[in-house]
C-alpha cells in the first residue's frame, strides 16, 4: 500500500513535542485520539532492536485523559468497566476494559486513582468523553468530566531505570509496576507512573505544564547520551511479540472482552454495578465463538490496511488477522487474528494471500515472547 503524508489541520492536533520530533528525523505519524503520534523513527525495525537494548523518549501525548470528579465519580467510572473498582486504591493504575450495554469494548484505558472523587482515564483511541458525559447525564450523576491538558512523555527501555534515576532519584526506581507518585523536576512536581506500552519496562510522565514537559523532554536527552537514549514511538513489532492489544486494530466495539482474553478483567461475582454485567453472564455462561489468538505466516512480510482473511485446507474461513508485522526474532510474519470456534487449538494450519499470492501459516498462543 502506498504512503500519503498526513495533511495537518487544527482538527489533528500536533503536541508540544512535535517541533522537536521533527528535528529528530520523526518519519512517519499516524492519528490517534485526533492527535498525531508518531510511529517511525529509523524504521520499525531499526527502532525495535535499539527499543530492546537501550532507552528511548516517546511523544504519547495522543494517550488523552478523560478526567471524571466529584460526588458520583466512583460511581459512573464503575459503571463504564466490567472490572471491579470497588476496593481500588489512590495510587494506584487498573487496566480496565470499558464496556457499552451490550457488553461490546468501547475502549481499554489505564484508570488512573488520583482521589476517591477524582479519576484519569488514560485512554486508547475512541472518544471515551462523550461516552462519559452521555451516561453521566442519563443517570444524573453529580460529576465533573473534561480533558485535562496533559501531554505524556513515556520512558522506555531496559536502561529506562538508569536514565529516570538521574533526573528524579533514585526513589523512582522504587516505584511499583502499575503505581504512581509525585517527582520534582526543577520545581515543578510530575506525576510519573511504572507503565508504559512495552514489555521492555519504564515510566510514564503526566505532564500537565507544558513549558516543564519541553524542558524535561530536552534535559533527558542531555544527560541520557551515556544510555545511547534515542526518542522512540511505540513499536509494532515488539508489542506484537509482546500481544499488547491495540484497540481499534485488534479488537473494537465489535468485539467483547471474553473474546480478547481479558477474563482476569471481568468481575461477575461481585456486587458492582456495570454495563453489560447480565449480557457478560450469558456469554460466559454458552462460551465464545471466537476469540484472539496469535498467528505465524511462513513469510517476510505483510501490509496491513485491513483484515486479512484466513482459510483452512478445505477453503473453510477460520479467522481473521487483525495485526501482523515481520519479526526479526522469529524470521517470519508474526501476528493477531480473531479466530472462529472449533479452530482456537493451537497449531491450526491455514493459507493466507498476500500481494495475491497464497502462504502457510499456524494459529499459536500469545504472548510469542
Amino acid at each position: 500500500m502506498k504512503n500519503f503524508p498526513i495533511a495537518k489541520s487544527r482538527r489533528l492536533r500536533s503536541t508540544p513535542y512535535t517541533d522537536r520530533l521533527e528535528k529528530q528525523g520523526v518519519s512517519a505519524y499516524t492519528v490517534y485520539n485526533h492527535m498525531l503520534l508518531p510511529v517511525s523513527f529509523v524504521s520499525a525495525e531499526a527502532d525495535y532492536h535499539h527499543l530492546k537494548e537501550f532507552v528511548q523518549v516517546w511523544d504519547v501525548a495522543a494517550e488523552r485523559q478523560v478526567e471524571i470528579s466529584g460526588k458520583d465519580s466512583a460511581e459512573l467510572v464503575q459503571l463504564m468497566t466490567c472490572r471491579d473498582l470497588s476496593n481500588s486504591k489512590i495510587g494506584k493504575c487498573y487496566y480496565a476494559p470499558l464496556i457499552d450495554d451490550h457488553a461490546n469494548i468501547v475502549n481499554d484505558p489505564v484508570i488512573n486513582k488520583l482521589a476517591e472523587d477524582r479519576w484519569w482515564l488514560s485512554i486508547a483511541d475512541s472518544d471515551v468523553i462523550f461516552f462519559a458525559k452521555g451516561l453521566a447525564s442519563g443517570n444524573k450523576f453529580e460529576v465533573k468530566i473534561k480533558e485535562p491538558n496533559v501531554n505524556i512523555l513515556a520512558i522506555q527501555g531496559p536502561l529506562s531505570n538508569e536514565l529516570m534515576a538521574k533526573v528524579f532519584g533514585e526513589k523512582i526506581t522504587k516505584l511499583k509496576f502499575f503505581n504512581f507518585d509525585y517527582f520534582e523536576f526543577r520545581g515543578v512536581k510530575h506525576f510519573i507512573s511504572r507503565s508504559g506500552w512495552s514489555k521492555q519496562g519504564g515510566f510514564e510522565v503526566y505532564v500537565e505544564n507544558d513549558k516543564s514537559g519541553q524542558e524535561l523532554y530536552d534535559y533527558l536527552f542531555e544527560v541520557g547520551k551515556e544510555f545511547n537514549v534515542k526518542p522512540g514511538c511505540p513499536n509494532i513489532i515488539e508489542r506484537i511479540e509482546s500481544a499488547l492489544l491495540s484497540y481499534g486494530n485488534d479488537f473494537d466495539n465489535r468485539d467483547n472482552p471474553f473474546e480478547a482474553n481479558f477474563d482476569k478483567y471481568i468481575n461477575l461475582e461481585s456486587d458492582v454495578k456495570f454495563l453489560g454485567k447480565d449480557r457478560l453472564k450469558k456469554i460466559k455462561e454458552e462460551g465464545v465463538t471466537r476469540k484472539l489468538m496469535g498467528v505465524q505466516i511462513e513469510h517476510d512480510s505483510i501490509d496491513m490496511y485491513c483484515e486479512k482473511t484466513l482459510f483452512d485446507a478445505d477453503n473453510n474461513i477460520i479467522g481473521y488477522v487483525r495485526s501482523a508485522t515481520y519479526s526479526p526474532t522469529f524470521k517470519k510474519v508474526i501476528g493477531i487474528a480473531m479466530i472462529n470456534k472449533p479452530y482456537f487449538n493451537t497449531s491450526q494450519l491455514f493459507k493466507i494471500e498476500i500481494n495475491e499470492k497464497l502462504y502457510e501459516g499456524k494459529v499459536c498462543d500469545l504472548p510469542f515472547i
